[in-house]
């Protein structure tokens, strides 16, 4: 049975960034009711379950991103230019797949904890793909400290979950992280493009879920 796991991001915006920012092709958006509450969401699918991030309802045909000029913006928009990333939104009477209450996560993430954000930043590389990462970093809260994390893959007989993460003692307030590791320059949150770095976008969920195979109490 496949299992839908319901995370809700800090923002619209953390949200927009997840399904636009440095996609070619922005992921689909649904919009439906969670416990008689319209929402926008946007699916993970793994082998097993689904992780479903979701942000507060908004009415409209596209969620439009712009992250240019140093100012992330992002709004709901019934029409489309060619100045924007634009993610379609989907409106579903009913699911595919029940909302059922889990009592037992059947396949939660091997965790690896990763020493600072460079090694995090380089773990994202991809020698198969080394101009397209297609990288999404995850941001929650976690006791007293912060976690950044990255799902990775391994395909073995049975398909395994990782999620290698850096431990902060402060909430990062940028949704970027910066890395060039060829210049000597250590990784770091900002809100800023510059040229000749690499830039992984960070988006905030508002609690941890146990699927990330950490302990929450």
């Amino acid at each position: 049975m496949v299992q839908l796991h319901f995370i809700e991001t800090v923002s619209f915006l953390d949200f927009a960034r997840f399904v636009c920012s440095f996609r070619e092709y922005p992921l689909r958006v649904y919009a439906h009711k969670l416990h008689g509450k319209m929402i926008l969401t946007s699916r993970l699918v793994l082998s097993n379950s689904i992780i479903v991030f979701y942000t507060n309802y908004e009415k409209g045909r596209y969620i439009k991103y712009d992250p240019k000029g140093g100012k992330e913006t992002a709004r709901v928009v019934n029409s489309i230019d060619l100045t924007s990333n634009y993610a379609p939104i989907i409106h579903l009477e009913s699911l595919a797949f029940p909302i059922a209450s889990i009592k037992r996560i059947t396949n939660k993430f091997k965790t690896s904890k990763v020493s600072d954000l460079g090694n995090l930043a380089r773990l994202t590389y991809d020698p198969e793909l080394p101009d397209d990462p297609k990288v999404t970093l995850l941001c929650f809260p976690h006791g007293k400290k912060w976690i950044v994390g990255y799902i990775s893959i391994i395909d073995l007989d049975d398909t395994v979950y990782c999620f290698y993460y850096v431990e902060l003692d402060n909430e990062p307030v940028k949704p970027f992280i910066k890395y060039s590791g060829h210049k000597g320059i250590p990784a770091q949150f900002t809100n800023t493009f510059q040229h000749g770095f690499l830039y992984l976008p960070v988006v905030k969920l508002k609690k941890g879920h146990k699927i990330f195979g950490l302990k929450f109490k």
